[in-house]
């Protein structure tokens, strides 16, 4: 059975990610800063690596066949966080999965990563880094999927996505828990490779829909 690589397992989309994997006995590598903010997970199906990506993680890589990398600065730091982690550290993955040989890599993005210029707000520089990455990942030549989720709710998972943008901004939202089971899906099908999307709570099954 293949490995998944999570960078950024303790956050709220990796970890619930990694919960899903585990209850199908997925074997997963969680990658963390802080191992103690996975206390709660016991099973013989996951191995905990604990690094900052600010340093050098590539050891984490080692057998892995899938990359995901659901990590971020969090909304409460600088523009210095965001370059070193929604930035650098995603970039160092990419290149890090380049030499592991991993057979596909999944990025989560966001909306407006394909234009930051098109928003004008003070979420630009994090638009900004994660436009960049996607563009590292897009000419890497590695498989990947790019899944760009619209704005986050703590809505529980309805399992019914769409990738048609709203019309209605207000509708532009998705669920956590429904970003973690498209991620999820991509990491266990294994049948979108290079394609970008962005996820918005609609009325499609998951795998119908980014099929």
């Amino acid at each position: 059975m293949s490995k998944t690589l999570i960078i950024g397992a303790s956050g709220q989309i990796g970890k619930l990610t990694t919960k899903l994997l585990l209850e199908r006995q997925h074997p997963v590598v969680a990658l963390v800063r802080d191992k103690s903010k996975l206390d709660d997970l016991n099973s013989d199906y996951l191995t905990i690596v604990e690094q900052d990506l600010e340093n050098d993680f590539s050891d984490a890589l080692h057998g892995c066949d899938h990359i995901i990398f659901a990590a971020g600065s969090g909304g409460n730091t600088g523009a210095d966080k965001t370059l070193l982690i929604d930035l650098w550290a995603a970039t160092k993955a990419i290149n890090y999965a380049k030499e592991h040989a991993a057979k596909h890599f999944t990025m989560v993005s966001s909306i407006g990563a394909d234009d930051p210029d098109a928003i004008q707000s003070d979420l630009k520089p994090y638009l900004v880094a994660k436009h960049m990455a996607d563009r590292h990942l897009i000419n890497s030549g590695l498989n990947y999927t790019i899944v760009r989720p619209g704005s986050l709710t703590n809505e529980s998972a309805s399992k019914l996505i769409s990738t048609e943008r709203p019309k209605d901004r207000d509708k532009a939202i998705i669920s956590r828990e429904n970003v973690a089971h498209v991620l999820f899906t991509i990491a266990t099908e294994q049948g979108s490779n290079r394609c970008i999307f962005e996820v918005f709570d609609g009325d499609k099954p998951i795998k119908a829909a980014i099929k």
